[in-house]
């Protein structure tokens, strides 16, 4: 008894490490390009990271696999943001070194 339990959290975690790793991996990317990021760790907020630079503001939303689903991208979509920001989903797919970019 419990074991299905322990096994359940244990996914979780390693969900929410993933989860995590890939954030910081995006956040790497971005500062390279000259962006100033911040990560909303651990806020359930619509987007993981701001990146801003001279040119522009990023909204970025990572995910590990797959895109959000059409109520989680509705969300982003309706997130009330400045003209000249960007909503960017990055998607990391297993085994690829960069992710998947896609602008909403």
């Amino acid at each position: 008894p419990g074991r299905g339990t322990d096994a359940a959290a244990g996914a979780v975690k390693n969900a929410k490490r993933k989860g995590t790793r890939n954030e910081h991996r995006s956040r790497l990317l971005l500062e390279a390009a000259g962006y100033r990021v911040t990560r909303a760790a651990g806020s359930f907020g619509e987007f993981d990271l701001v990146a801003i630079s001279r040119t522009g503001i990023l909204l970025v939303q990572c995910k590990s696999n797959r895109p959000p689903g059409p109520i989680e991208r509705a969300c982003l979509i309706e997130f009330p943001a400045p003209d000249n920001a960007q909503r960017l989903i990055h998607v990391w797919h297993d085994g690829q070194r960069l992710p998947e970019v896609r602008e909403l």
